[in-house]
C-alpha cells in the first residue's frame, strides 16, 4: 500500500490542510492518506495547543465520507515530545509492506535538515513537499547540500491551489467573534462552537 502521512497540530484543521491531501493522494497515486494530529512537537513546545483529542474529534468531522482519509492517533498516546522519525519508525514496525509517502509544505522543506535524524526520514519514507499555486517551488539544492544527494532523490514535489489560510489566523477570528464560515468544514466549525474552544486568549 502507498500510504501518505500528514502530521500537524490541525489546531483547527482548515480546507488548506484538506486539499493538500487531496492533491498529494491524486499526484502521488496513494492509496490512503492518513493525518496524525501531533501530541508534543519540537517547534511549538511554548504554544499552547488545544486539547489532543478534540483535535483528533474535529479531524474525524472533517474527513468523514472519504473513504481513503484516516485519523491515526499514535502521536497523542505518546509521553514527552513528539518527533517524526519516531512516528514514521512505529509506522514501519507496524507493516514493512507499506512504502511511506511523507506530506509537508514546501515552505517546510529548506526546515528539513535542522529535524531529528533527517536522513532516516528520507529511508523511511518518500517526502512529498508541496508548492501552493504560482508560489515557486522550494529548491531542493540546499537540502541536497546539507544532506547528500540519496535523500534528495527522496524528495516528490506536488503542487496545490495557493488557498491562504492558516490555523492561527481561524484561531484569532474566533476570539474576536468573526465568522470563519467556509474556511474549514461545517461540522468543524459547529464542534470549535458547541466546546467554546479558541474563546480564551
Amino acid at each position: 500500500m502507498r500510504l501518505g502521512i500528514f502530521g500537524g497540530t490541525f489546531d483547527p484543521i482548515h480546507f488548506g490542510h484538506l486539499i493538500l491531501a487531496e492533491q498529494c493522494r491524486e499526484q502521488c497515486a496513494l492509496d490512503e492518506v492518513w493525518f496524525l494530529p501531533s501530541g508534543s512537537p519540537p517547534h511549538k513546545n511554548d504554544e499552547g495547543i488545544s486539547d489532543g483529542e478534540q483535535r483528533a474529534e474535529m479531524l474525524e468531522f472533517a474527513i468523514a465520507g472519504h473513504s481513503a482519509f484516516k485519523v491515526d492517533r499514535r502521536e497523542l498516546k505518546r509521553e514527552g515530545t513528539t518527533y517524526t522519525v519516531d512516528t514514521l519508525s512505529s509506522l514501519m514496525a507496524d507493516d514493512a509492506s507499506r512504502e511511506l509517502f511523507f506530506l509537508i509544505g514546501g515552505d517546510s522543506l529548506h526546515d528539513l535538515p535542522t529535524w531529528r535524524e533527517p536522513r532516516r526520514i528520507a529511508e523511511l519514507a518518500r517526502i512529498v513537499a508541496v508548492n501552493r499555486g504560482d508560489r515557486p517551488i522550494h529548491d531542493v539544492e540546499p537540502v541536497r547540500a546539507a544532506l547528500g544527494d540519496e535523500v534528495a532523490e527522496r524528495i516528490t514535489l506536488a503542487t496545490m491551489p495557493g488557498i491562504d489560510l492558516s490555523s492561527t489566523d481561524i484561531r484569532q477570528r474566533v476570539r474576536a467573534g468573526k465568522s470563519i464560515r467556509y474556511m474549514t468544514p461545517r461540522a468543524v466549525e459547529a464542534y470549535i462552537s458547541e466546546h467554546g474552544l479558541y474563546r480564551d486568549a
